[in-house]
């Protein structure tokens, strides 16, 4: 079943997938789909449209703004902003006020399994690769691949990351092969691109 608390508010024209819980004070607006499991913390903004898988966690205050696309399994921590307006402005040129009718809205994509640190901002158009990680506080500009750890204002890669979070560590024998210190599962970088020993990377969504 869905559990929405009384003091959220989630527009009947909003999908939940079975086993979702929207927390207080939290907002999920028209249209927007989050699959099954996903928890929706206290004070956090779903914007009109948004898709989001399963199993995925928006913590408290984060705010995603349309179109935001998240895959299965997105972990959003406390007050991330996923921005949507490459050139914001109130007004136009003219000093009146924008209206929705005057820029378009670009999302930020983030793949399945992938983590983004408190209070982290990330200036869409941006997509995060499957099971990135961006650590707290950072500013994420440009693209990010899968399994990176990135880092800083703006955010630049620091190093790789596994399934389970945990930062890579380099195997002396091979400086191509990275192993993941929690699962011991082998990852292989080649150009840039890094991925897991004996099977294929990136996200998928529904």
């Amino acid at each position: 079943m869905v559990f929405i608390a009384d003091s959220a508010d989630v527009a009947e024209a909003a999908r939940l997938g079975e086993g979702t819980k929207i927390w207080h004070l939290a907002q999920v607006r028209e249209d927007a789909v989050l699959g099954e499991n996903c928890i929706v913390g206290r004070g956090a903004y779903i914007g009109t449209g948004v898709q989001a898988g399963d199993n995925c966690k928006v913590q408290n205050y984060a705010l995603v703004y349309e179109p935001a696309r998240l895959g299965h399994g997105v972990f959003i921590g406390p007050a991330v902003v996923l921005t949507n307006d490459t050139y914001p402005r109130a007004v136009s040129p003219d000093g009146s006020l924008k209206s929705p009718d005057d820029w378009t809205p670009v999302g930020v994509d983030i793949r399945d399994g992938a983590s983004i640190g408190a209070r982290a901002v990330c200036v869409a158009p941006v997509t995060i690769g499957a099971w990135a990680t961006v650590a707290a506080g950072s500013v994420v500009t440009r693209d990010v691949p899968d399994f990176a750890l990135v880092a800083g204002v703006p955010a630049k890669r620091i190093g790789w990351v596994g399934r389970a979070g945990q930062r890579l560590v380099q195997d002396p024998a091979d400086p191509a092969v990275w192993v993941c210190p929690a699962t011991d599962v082998r990852y292989r970088e080649d150009a840039g691109i890094l991925q897991e020993v004996g099977h294929e990377t990136g996200g998928e969504r529904q």
